[in-house]
């Protein structure tokens, strides 16, 4: 799924992103100095905590402007501009890594294939994204309120199950080692939170709408989700993610 990004709005905003990320990197056991791909690596916030662990790494991303705003934080660490289903690397690495990614791609089965194309044998792919059930209260709540307007909500994301991608994976010549699905309900920042949230991650979802009416069908969604998605004066996003490890046999 294509989709437009305000990289500084993004690295300003939304750093629960990478923070949230930094734990799915301890999965990785390679040693330092390890060639590591991070695919979809976006601002490059955790392209760069895998170059302090001591690998020798490369990030890449789709969206130009991201990767500039990448280049600009870190400009000693390389990256690619390229589709996480087509790039080919110059020699396979021993790790690739992906951080709330893989949600965003509408063919999974071409994604991990190329993935494995890219790893050595033995190689770790680690990743986490959304899972099945993600935002769940925020996604129905827009249908109904696109719904109110006579339109139809597109929920552009793919969300999975475990028992849904690990096939995925053993297809393409991959041994899962680790898989959990697990709720992880994530705040958002100020009173706006939700709209912020709305405006950045299902920007896609009002391409053909007006302005007035895009304003109107996210206020009337943010008053269906506030009795359960505001609490304490803080707005959560009911976030479930799916997080994996597997080695390419």
């Amino acid at each position: 799924m294509e989709t437009e990004w305000n990289a500084q709005n993004y690295t300003d905003n939304f750093k629960f992103v990478h923070k949230y990320g930094e734990v799915v990197t301890e999965l990785i056991t390679a040693e330092k100095g390890s060639f590591v791909v991070d695919v979809g690596c976006g601002n490059g916030a955790l392209t760069k905590v895998l170059c302090d662990k001591g690998y020798d790494v490369v990030g890449i991303d789709s969206n130009a402007q991201m990767l500039e705003k990448a280049s600009t934080l870190y400009p000693d660490i390389n990256f690619m501009l390229c589709d996480a289903t087509e790039f080919e690397l110059s020699k396979k690495a021993d790790v690739i890594f992906s951080n709330a990614v893989f949600h965003w791609i509408d063919n999974q089965d071409k994604l991990v294939e190329n993935l494995a194309d890219n790893l050595k044998s033995g190689g770790q792919l680690v990743f986490e994204f959304g899972g099945k059930g993600c935002a769940q209260t925020v996604h129905t709540s827009l249908e109904k309120s696109f719904s109110n307007y006579g339109l139809t909500y597109h929920n552009g994301f793919n969300f999975k199950s475990i028992g849904e991608f690990a096939p995925l994976l053993e297809k393409h010549g991959f041994k899962v080692q680790f898989a959990t699905l697990f709720d992880r309900p994530t705040a958002q920042i100020g009173e706006n939170g939700l709209e912020n949230w709305i405006n950045m991650f299902c920007a896609k979802a009002f391409k053909n709408v007006d302005k007035d009416t895009k304003n109107n069908i996210i206020k009337n969604a943010v008053e269906l989700c506030k009795p359960s998605l505001y609490k304490d004066g803080t707005w959560y996003v009911d976030y479930v993610r799916l997080r994996m490890k597997a080695v390419k046999i």
